[in-house]
This record gives structure tokens, sequence and C-alpha cells, in this order.
């Protein structure tokens, strides 16, 4: 189990090798026409150049995270989005047509608010629940397992998470607290027994809640499948296809959140750690799964609370980057590649980051040094970031290229850096989208300086 975790394996190189191939080659997708087919080869052919280091670079690739931005270009509410997916789908399209970045991300940032109407999320508020139409989701912080509820989660956290964890943030799923508890019967005269708690009526409304709540699921993904293909269709490659996270991300986000998670590493620090440990397999299988469900290889890990000031550096290589450090390898044992996007600052943290398989990593940093980075970790990873949203939000064309020169300059020497926003750019004037992305195809060919 050690050496699944903290090693390379010998075929993590074949199985990435084959996957970035497909990738490229554009395998299974029906592209519109040959002019189409051509400019997604190019456009794949930049980012994997820029991932495995390969330099020089033909050009440094622009892949901006869009957060909301296409739904508000469209002059459309998030609300409308969220709820009409034919709206959805002309927003989306219309972006990639207008803008035509070199890499696409999916709309799945858009999430169906009929499903969670349905399951009665707490976790979060959305437009039309708890928050106005026009405004982005809300994350309600609380501690959704209790202090006391770290053995009950490290024995079976697959348990914890459907018994107690569940009925906490779904309120349809109250009756999943009477589910019978694992194993199964496994004699003939416990079977009766066993099955008995599904005559809870609460138990049986919360699964024909996530029936219906599984339904209108179909109905989203079935439009954003059909947008994913349409896009790439026309000649814009998938940016990443799998979602993972840090384990302690994962515990102090969802489920001690911020205030208790700081207080147990200090009081509950053994409970803490191993329950970071428990995490890693189910943060290697998610990312891993997702990205085969989507056929890509990139898995997409925001990490929340690794930056700058949040913790000292003592605590980060304790707490935080041993276990996301097991899970980057187990993702790259896996054929796939982990693309951490480092929120806030990570000046302090670049050298210890540094420590991951060279041509095999992405590091995408929103507010830190990118010449240090350079320097550091950009020596064995992709670099990618950090135009500010503050700067297209409120600057001029001219500033927004200024920029983005400088920028490229820094960190896309030598190759092996992606041009992209430092968050989703909600907000942005298109005016300056455009001139980002314009100048990366213009400025971006480092043979020319």
């Amino acid at each position: 189990m050690k050496d699944r975790w903290t090693s390379v394996s010998p075929d993590a190189d074949g199985k990435q090798e084959q996957q970035f191939q497909d990738w490229v080659s554009g395998k299974d997708i029906a592209f519109a026409d040959g002019q189409c087919e051509t400019a997604y080869r190019e456009r794949a052919a930049l980012i994997k150049d820029a991932i495995q280091l390969r330099t020089p670079p033909a050009r440094i690739p622009i892949c901006p995270s869009p957060g909301f931005f296409p739904v508000e270009h469209a002059g459309l509410t998030l609300y409308d989005a969220m709820y009409d997916y034919e709206q959805l789908d002309r927003a989306w399209k219309g972006f990639y047509e207008e803008f035509e970045p070199d890499g696409y991300f999916g709309p799945s940032i858009v999430v169906p608010g009929r499903v969670m109407d349905i399951l009665d999320f707490k976790l979060y508020q959305w437009p039309g629940h708890g928050v106005s139409k026009e405004r982005p989701y809300q994350f309600v912080e609380g501690e959704y397992m209790k202090e006391g509820e770290y053995q009950e989660f490290i024995d079976d956290p697959t348990g914890f998470f459907i018994r107690v964890y569940f009925p906490r943030i779904f309120g349809a799923l109250k009756g999943l607290e009477k589910l019978p508890s694992m194993p199964p019967p496994a004699e003939i005269i416990t079977i009766a027994g066993g099955v008995f708690p599904f005559t809870d009526p609460l138990l049986q409304k919360a699964m024909l809640d996530l029936m219906a709540a599984g339904s209108a699921a179909a109905k989203w993904l079935d439009k954003v499948r059909a947008i994913n293909r349409a896009v790439q269709a026309r000649g814009f490659p998938l940016f990443s296809g799998g979602v993972s996270k840090a384990p302690f991300d994962f515990i102090g986000d969802s489920l001690r959140g911020t205030a208790g998670i700081m207080t147990d590493m200090y009081q509950h620090p053994d409970e803490l750690l191993e329950g970071c440990e428990r995490i890693v397999p189910l943060m290697v299988r998610r990312g891993s799964s997702s990205a085969k469900a989507n056929k890509h290889f990139l898995v997409f890990m925001p990490l929340h609370k690794g930056a700058d000031g949040f913790m000292s550096d003592r605590h980060f290589r304790t707490f935080y980057w041993p276990t996301l450090r097991k899970v980057i390898i187990g993702l790259i044992n896996e054929g796939c590649v982990p693309l951490l996007f480092a929120e806030g600052g990570y000046n302090s943290r670049l050298e210890v980051i540094s420590d991951v398989p060279k041509g095999k990593t992405v590091w995408w940093f929103e507010d830190t040094d990118m010449g240090r980075a350079k320097e550091t970790v950009g020596k064995v990873a992709c670099l990618a970031g950090n135009v500010p949203l503050s700067l297209l939000f409120a600057g001029t064309t001219d500033e927004v290229e200024g920029y983005c020169i400088d920028l490229i300059r820094k960190a896309g020497k030598d190759g092996g850096f992606i041009l992209s926003t430092s968050a989703g750019m909600t907000g942005s004037k298109p005016a300056n989208v455009k001139a980002m992305i314009d100048c990366a195809k213009k400025r971006g060919i480092l043979q020319s300086w």
C-alpha cells in the first residue's frame, strides 16, 4: 500500500502517453469539418507540449477558466442557465465560437438547480434558493461531522457518508439514517431482519427522492454531454475531465468546517492525520473514475486551505502536503495528470510542492509570484495562471495585454506554461477577455522574441 501512493509505477508513463495520444488525435470526435479537426489537433498539441515541458513550444496555449462569464455574456442570469438547459447550450457554445481559446472547459460548473431542489441541499445556497437569481452560489460553512465522530468516519467512511453525512446536508435524505449497517445478511435466517428497515416511510421517501434526483440529473447530463460534443467538434479540445481534492480540504471544507479543522490540528492531530489517510484512496478513485467517464486525463483539484497564511509551514508539511502528494502519485499511476489549482498565494510552499514527478502535473496559480514559481516548481511541472480577475474586470485592454506579455516572459520562458486566468472570469469585460486571448496567440510565440 505504501509504494502504491508514494512512488510512480513502472507503467505510468505508458498509460499517460496513450491517453495523450488518444486525446490529441481527437479519437471518437465527429468533427464539423477538416478545418475544425486540424484546429483541434493543433490546440491539443500545444497543451500536451506545455504539460510535458517540451521546448521550445510552437506557442504558449491560452486556456482561461470561463466561470459564469459565458452566461453573463449571453445576457442570462445564472438561474436561467441552471434551470433552462437550452439557454445554457446557447450561452456556452456562443462563448467558444466568439472568443476561440485553446482549451475548452465544459459547463458542468453550472449545476442543475432541479436536482438540488429535490434533495433540499443544505451545503450551498444557489440562485433562487437562498440568494437572488442574479448571484452565484454561496457555501454554507458548518460542522457537518462532529468533533467526536472521527473514529466512526475512520472505521467506515462509506457508511458514515451515507447514514450520517448525507442526512445532514440533504434535507430530503433524512431517512438514510434508518439504512441498516453493513455487512449485509449472510445467512438465510437473517434476511428478513436485514431488509425490514426498508419498511420505514422516511427511508422509502429518501430512496424515491434519490430516484427523482437521478432522473433530473440525467436530463442535465445529457445536455452537458451534447454541448461538450458540439464544442469539441468545432475544434476545441476539452481541458479537463476529472475532479478530486486534497484530503485535508475534503475534511476541512465539507466535514469539519474551517474552524473545526483548525482546532483539530491542535486538539485532535492523530485523528485528523488518520482521517486524511483514509481519504487518499477515495480521492484517487474519485479523480480517476471521473476522468475515465469523460475520456480525459486531466484531473482538476482546487486547493482551498493550503495557501500562505492559512497554516504554518510546519503544519503544511505535516497535515496538508503528505496526503495531497499521495493523491497526486495515485492519479499519475492511473495515467492521469493532476491539475492543481492553488487558490490564494503559494509563495511559501513552492519548494515543498516541487517534490512531484517531472512533466506529469500542472500547477495553476491564482496569486503566486510566477517568476519564483518558474525557478522552483516550474522545473518539474507545467505552470498555469494567473491573469487577475480585478484586471479583467476593471483594467483596460492595453493593461491586460501588458500584463500578459510580462507573464509570458516570466513563466513561459522555454515553455511549460499555459496562460490562464487567476480563477473563473465571472464579471470580466468582454474586450479584456478578447485582449488576453489575442495576446497569447500573437505574443506567445517565444522564438519571435
